[in-house]
């Protein structure tokens, strides 16, 4: 406070990185493809089948004992049929920031066009 760099001072994690990217350090990956990270199909419907029933307990301590995890992926999918499949990331946001109301909404409406349940 009197002139004097104090160097005790917290800094903040992207102040680093900043710093970083200044000195010509290139930014960590955005995408699964940048980082490296090939997952075959399995691994990935590994990954979406325990995301799903993640979704799916936490519903069920919501009251909606009868949800399955298939169901909440053909939910979060559907949006996925006029734009194609994202990226891994945003599939894991679409399922993990999923509400009940958007859910039950999704399966009224199936239920109209004719889904099978």
């Amino acid at each position: 406070m009197n002139g004097e760099d104090n160097d005790q001072v917290p800094h903040h994690p992207e102040d680093k990185e900043n710093a970083q990217l200044e000195e010509g350090e290139s930014a960590p990956p955005d995408t699964e493809e940048e980082a490296g990270i090939d997952l075959s199909d399995f691994e990935l419907n590994e990954i979406i089948e325990s995301l799903c029933l993640s979704k799916v307990e936490e519903f069920v301590l919501l009251g909606y004992e009868h949800v399955t995890g298939k169901e909440i992926w053909d939910c979060v999918s559907d949006k996925y049929r006029k734009t194609g499949v994202p990226s891994l990331h945003q599939i894991v946001n679409d399922i993990l920031s999923l509400k009940s109301t958007q859910f039950m909404n999704w399966m009224t409406i199936s239920m109209y066009r004719g889904a099978q349940f």
